[in-house]
């Protein structure tokens, strides 16, 4: 494998053109400065001597708000150079390996070799892919800190890193022969490294004003620009080509919530549904516009020269263009015409115009298949014709975009609280004279109210009557996606996720608002057809107990199954991890999730057996960015999910700073997606049908109570642990920054109950400590143990834990993320954000229960894994933790001694804005716990 000196090498080249530009904008002494900080810190971290710490405290506190403003802005910019030298280095890795031909875990290659082994064809794969659906979904939650400009600036730099291994390899090609160009493209090269940095030293880190949801949407849409309009055409290609050339019907899509989502935002409405919409279109129709030119600049083909079918003659007679230059060139005349038609379609979809006419917009495209009939006319002449050769470059990626792009780009959720439906269905019912006070019924009455208004042909709406602005908003949302079928096709919006699904009427109540604007038709006992499958979310631990109860009650209603089988025979359920991980901690959040993964595919077996006609179950895994909302590498979470949860359908958020990690840089984008496909792919074939052996799974169920007990103990139940979490973490900070459309906490309170989840996760990984990605399992294992009779039997609890590591997916997964969080943990810095709490006492006594229990953890993993070390058997995020830290560590001293001037009050406007920066800095350098 590639030796780690070119990562060394990187991080150097760009710490070091770093300080050059700091030193040239801000003088000597600040440059002097950012390297006495550096010095302490790595000093603070390295060593016991107190004396280190003081040095450290006494030089920060000395420092005027712009001098650690500057200091800040240095370290921040630091550790994002330091993510750009790794992201090229893991790339390096993986070009070095497909050299080689060294097995890569997570390639399509080693996917499908482990698939062929146990004697499943490829025909078989092409088979299963014809009827799955994998679906990456952006969401929109406020831990993405990068602002556009600054994300734009190091994809150029990473290309530049990308263009300097190319010299180095010329270099080393013409070892001992003459090539002067190698010098004088290096120095080249570092020229345009400085002069994107010289950039971002001159370009604003935060936003100045709060995010929009047009913001928000604008930052989405920049990963599909960058990354997945042309790296999934490129997977799709990689596995039709390691299939034998097989055609693969279009199941990988694209989703995302960003415009759809009103859980908590109430800045989301119709008008931002209609925005998100005409922008997810004008890029897909711009896209395929640019193609088509560069299609017409490749295919001169001439007819003197070659013949065309005779479908293609046609499309080209029918082109608008009459130019005589081009009478015998009939796939550009015929390209000319789809140009044509596309730039109709665009300024008809989103108002918007071509950049190029050779003749004027015309004839708009009904649809995206009409589009793609017309490719693949061109498509087959070219086959047909002895020009295969050329269909390979442009168009087949062109059409296989058009496949999974079509006209809306992506697939955009609605979603919304069950409080919220019950609220509107109440305003509608009492104005209609139906119900005077709908929430006052009882789950049976409000059942059977719903399904008789289900089986009623008129809407409840009264013409002329004055109604709730919740409801009117509502309504203009639902009418705004039966628009949005209708102008970009069905594909555009496909799901209607229901936060807080607790009762089974929550599902009734958004069917009966898709009837209400048109998008259910027919009756519920009859014929009734719906066009967004009904989403339940469970979220919480209850809920989450409660999901495979409630989904069968739902489906034993009369007219339920039918109505779903022909509306496409699909059934999403959604499952939260970071709320159910807020309110019962790391372990029991992933136990509850596998167990209701679990029972609801045994459901779903038994319906599909009584009832006739198969339901395909989709399970649509909330994720966050953080371990402790769920995140970790990807490829191995879909692996340890519990058996026949995946088969070939899956659904899984992507969030916050993990977005920008996994898709702003094109490769490293294409990788994860490949995964994500390897991943499914192993899942649907190689997951053993057999459920976990009994003793493992009551071994969880032990460890499961114990671990939530002692998270709540703590979180709930310590009086004060409310104050020391707002004292002790950048929670009230973070709630001022610019990074997000959405409020922090669904109430103004300082509940734990109401704090959102994302927050709750961001604020514990800024101080260090990141309690809700390992706090419980400790105390969950050491009292598992310790209740044994005797010693013996606590040795055979020992190697049954052991064992459980060992066999289990979900348990070797679940410990291996909770490992990397402990690594990435780090006790003595958290001791500076407990300083912040003004109660000794308080102070004192809970940062001891969270020490201790910390202390518990590691052992507890260490007598399981076998490992006395963190992250001992990953390599990368040994060299990531070793040379990322060093950047990151006076991030954290310089916020805490910020916080406590803003907190002692003073108002200096930079103060706020050095937290603010502090907080990006250490959420780009730990990115996944940040």
């Amino acid at each position: 494998m590639v030796a780690h000196k070119e990562l060394i090498e990187d991080i150097r080249l760009l710490g070091r053109i770093l300080g050059e530009v700091i030193r040239e904008q801000e003088g000597p002494a600040t440059f002097d400065l950012v390297e006495k900080v550096r010095t302490l810190s790595v000093a603070f971290r390295s060593t016991e001597d107190h004396s280190d710490d003081r040095a450290l405290k006494q030089l920060l506190k000395g420092l005027s708000n712009a001098e650690t403003v500057r200091v800040i802005r240095a370290f921040t910019y630091f550790s994002h150079m330091a993510n750009l030298a790794e992201d090229r280095h893991q790339i390096r890795r993986r070009t070095e390996a497909e050299r080689t031909g060294e097995p890569v875990q997570g390639s399509l290659e080693v996917a499908l070799e482990r698939i062929r082994k146990t004697g499943v064809g490829a025909d078989k794969v092409v088979e299963s892919l014809a009827h799955s659906y994998l679906s990456p979904v952006l969401t929109a939650h406020p831990t993405e800190v990068q602002r556009k400009s600054i994300l734009d600036a190091e994809r150029d730099i990473a290309q530049l890193l990308a263009a300097r291994d190319e010299i180095r390899q010329r270099e080393q090609l013409f070892a001992g022969g003459k090539d002067a160009l190698t010098p004088r493209e290096l120095a080249d090269n570092e020229a345009q490294i400085l002069t994107r940095i010289t950039q971002l030293w001159q370009t604003r880190l935060l936003r100045r004003t709060k995010l929009q949801v047009a913001d928000e949407i604008e930052n989405a849409l920049s990963y599909f620009e960058a990354t997945f309009l042309r790296e999934i055409p490129r997977v799709y290609a990689d596995l039709e080509k390691a299939l034998g050339r097989q055609d693969i019907a279009p199941f990988f899509r694209m989703g995302q919530w960003i415009g759809g989502d009103r859980d908590g935002n109430p800045n989301v409405s119709a008008e931002t549904l209609d925005y998100a919409m005409r922008s997810q279109s004008n890029m897909a129709l711009r896209h395929y516009l640019t193609e088509i030119h560069l299609l017409g600049a490749d295919l001169s083909l001439s007819a003197t020269l070659v013949d065309v079918s005779p479908e293609m003659q046609a499309l080209a007679e029918a082109s608008p263009d009459r130019s005589e230059h081009r009478q015998d060139e009939p796939y550009r005349r015929a390209l000319i015409g789809v140009y044509a038609r596309l730039a109709a379609t665009l300024s008809e979809l989103t108002g918007g115009a071509a950049a190029r006419h050779a003749v004027s917009p015309q004839n708009p495209y009904p649809n995206a298949e009409s589009l793609l009939a017309d490719l693949r006319t061109i498509e087959a002449s070219l086959r047909e014709k002895h020009g295969s050769a050329l269909v390979e470059l442009r168009l087949r990626p062109l059409i296989r975009a058009v496949e999974v792009f079509g006209f809306h780009l992506a697939t955009l959720d609605l979603r919304q609280s069950s409080d919220k439906h019950e609220a509107v269905l109440a305003d509608l019912l009492e104005v209609a004279r139906i119900e005077p006070d709908y929430s006052a019924l009882t789950e049976e009455a409000k059942q059977a109210l719903l399904l008789r208004l289900l089986d009623d042909a008129r809407p409840l709406r009264v013409p002329d009557a004055v109604y709730q602005p919740l409801t009117v908003r509502e309504l203009a949302i639902f009418a705004q996606a039966r628009t949005a079928h209708r102008l970009y096709g069905r594909a555009a919006i496909r799901h209607y996720i229901i936060s807080h699904t607790e009762t089974v009427s929550d599902l009734l109540e958004a069917l009966l608002l898709q009837k209400e604007v048109g998008l259910m038709r027919g009756t519920l006992q009859q014929d009734a057809v719906c066009d967004l499958i009904v989403v339940p979310l469970f979220e919480t631990i209850e809920d989450l107990r409660n999901a495979s109860p409630i989904v069968r009650a739902f489906y034993e209603l009369p007219g339920v199954h039918a109505m779903v089988q022909r509306s496409g025979a699909e059934q999403d359920v959604m499952l939260g991890y970071s709320d159910s991980n807020k309110d019962g901690g790391l372990f029991t959040s992933n136990w509850e999730l596998y167990r209701a993964g679990r029972d609801l595919v045994k459901l779903f077996d038994e319906l599909n057996k009584g009832q006739g006609g198969t339901i395909r179950l989709r399970m649509f895994h909330g994720r966050g960015g953080t371990v402790g909302r769920g995140g970790g590498p990807s490829y191995q979470a879909i692996l340890a999910q519990p058996p026949g949860t995946v088969r070939g359908q899956l659904r899984l958020t992507e969030q916050g700073e993990v977005i920008g990690s996994k898709y702003a840089n094109p490769k490293i984008g294409r990788r994860n997606l490949e995964t994500l496909v390897a991943a499914t792919l192993e899942a649907t074939f190689l997951t053993p049908d057999e459920a976990a052996p009994d003793a493992f799974v009551e071994a969880a169920e032990a460890l499961s109570r114990a671990s939530m007990a002692t998270y709540r103990a703590m979180v709930y139940e310590t009086p004060g642990f409310v104050d020391y979490f707002f004292g002790s973490t950048p929670i009230r900070e973070i709630a001022e920054l610019n990074i997000g459309s959405r409020p922090a906490s669904r109430n103004p309170n300082r509940n734990i109950e109401d704090l959102r989840a994302v927050p709750w996760s961001f604020s514990w990984g800024q101080c260090r400590l990141a309690i809700n990605g390992w706090y419980g399992f400790g105390s969950a294992v050491t009292s598992f143990i310790e209740q044994a009779a005797e010693g013996r039997e606590r040795k055979e609890r020992e190697a049954l834990l052991q064992r459980m590591y060992a066999q289990w997916p979900f348990f070797r997964t679940l410990l291996s993320n909770m490992d990397m969080v402990l690594a990435k943990s780090d006790l003595r810095l958290a001791t500076r954000y407990a300083e912040l709490v003004n109660d000794r006492a308080l102070r004192q006594k809970t940062f001891s229960m969270i020490e201790a229990e910390w202390h518990k953890t590691s052992n507890a993993l260490a007598l399981i894994t076998g490992a006395q070390n963190r992250v001992l058997d990953n390599t990368e995020m040994q060299l990531s933790l070793r040379y990322r830290f060093p950047y990151i560590d006076p991030l954290h001293h310089l916020q805490v001694e910020l916080m406590r001037r803003y907190r002692d009050g003073d108002g200096d406007e930079r103060l706020l804005r050095g937290i603010h920066l502090s907080i990006n800095g250490v959420a780009a350098g730990l990115r996944n716990t940040g």
